[in-house]
């Protein structure tokens, strides 16, 4: 299962993606969230993978500011990241018996030219949490969960960082979208050799390039840039360690409407083009469900279910879209979706599912026993992009 990337820029009126109503764990087992009571916000865990889904509230000593993040641990623990008198408090909070227990995990005091410090999305192993401060030359990523020392200062990275997405299953690689020279372009961390920085996204000198999403599994990428037509952002694909061109769908380019996507289906080894995506889909008229697959030129759009914590789902191998939902009747709810085949994969239609499979990860100097690295988009060159 697959989640989406938490874009630091986000915040309302920087004209980021809007934030998800929750976080869920990579895996797919249990979700957080800041909910309300009364007028007060405490830390909330759903649990996803029993037979019904349920919520424990998670509230401590006192109310938590509006602002305050919270994420799932693969033990079913929270993480808390609070900030107080400038300092970054991180705590894990756990159910037991009738309240709240609370480890405290350390703070990280940043330079006050420091603008931001975020949580990065939950690692694919779910033990160990991760954050990046955001200066205006450099960037900072830390361990705050999974170490007993407390939180750990990893790498300083060279210009101002947003996004994060992870690339592989065991936590090694992440990629994050660095500005350096007034210029966005994706590059990858490598937490097993000292964070060293390498590029991972760059289709022209001058554009914009942004990650989105990835998928392990198959290698399918979700980006944004602005390389296909200059000063305007179009969402796109590629398949990391693959040759074939980056496409940008115009399916995808629907005008008065932000398109964000949010899950990939996992298990598509071979046939990347096949992946189901589900997109968050935010109009004047609110949010929506959207459901695509690169091989076809249509987005299907769904209405959101009654409740739903826009922006947060998962995927499963089998085309079952999972979204978290929350209403006055039905506090902790999961609305199930089933991504519609496509014609050629249909029942009776005489197609296959299978597919050419595409060009496997190029050699790299990585030595053994270290997985492959991802090849740089910037192998598809602007004369390539596909536009339909």
């Amino acid at each position: 299962m697959t989640v989406c990337a938490i874009e630091l820029s986000a915040d309302p009126g920087n004209g980021g993606p809007p934030r998800a109503g929750c976080t869920i764990t990579a895996e797919g087992g249990y979700a957080a969230r800041l909910a309300l009571r009364g007028d007060s916000w405490f830390p909330e865990r759903w649990t996803l993978d029993g037979p019904e889904p349920y919520a424990v509230p998670l509230p401590g000593n006192q109310p938590e500011e509006p602002g305050t993040e919270v994420q799932p641990m693969g033990d079913g623990r929270v993480l808390v990241h609070r900030v107080a008198a400038g300092r970054h408090v991180f705590s894990l909070l756990y159910p037991t018996g009738p309240g709240t227990g609370e480890l405290p995990l350390g703070a990280v005091e940043c330079p006050e030219e420091t603008t931001a410090l975020r949580l990065l999305p939950p690692a694919p192993d779910g033990e160990r949490a991760y954050a990046l401060a955001v200066g205006p030359r450099t960037s900072v990523l830390w361990q705050v969960a999974g170490d007993a020392c407390g939180p750990e200062r990893l790498a300083e990275i060279p210009g101002r960082c947003s996004g994060g997405v992870w690339l592989d299953r065991t936590g090694r690689l992440l990629a994050v979208d660095r500005e350096t020279g007034g210029r966005t372009k994706a590059v990858v961390v490598d937490l097993e050799r000292g964070g060293e920085v390498s590029p991972l996204l760059q289709i022209t000198e001058d554009s914009d390039d942004r990650i989105l999403l990835a998928d392990p599994d198959s290698g399918l990428v979700l980006i944004r840039s602005d390389a296909p037509s200059p000063g305007q952002e179009r969402l796109g694909w590629g398949v990391l360690g693959s040759t074939l061109p980056v496409r940008f769908p115009e399916c995808l380019q629907l005008p008065d409407c932000v398109v964000t996507p949010f899950a990939v289906q996992p298990g598509q080894a071979l046939t990347p083009e096949r992946c189901a995506v589900a997109l968050r889909m935010d109009g004047a008229f609110g949010s929506w469900v959207g459901l695509w697959r690169p091989t076809e030129r249509r987005v299907r759009h769904v209405p959101a279910p009654a409740g739903w914590l826009a922006g947060a789902g998962v995927l499963t191998a089998g085309g079952e879209l999972r979204l978290p939902c929350a209403t006055p009747e039905l506090p902790c709810g999961v609305a199930r979706l089933s991504v519609p085949w496509t014609d050629d994969e249909r029942p009776g239609s005489g197609g296959t599912a299978e597919a050419t499979p595409p060009e496997g990860p190029a050699e790299t100097d990585v030595p053994d026993p270290a997985p492959p690295r991802p090849v740089p988009l910037q192998q598809a060159p602007l004369a390539r992009l596909v536009t339909n």
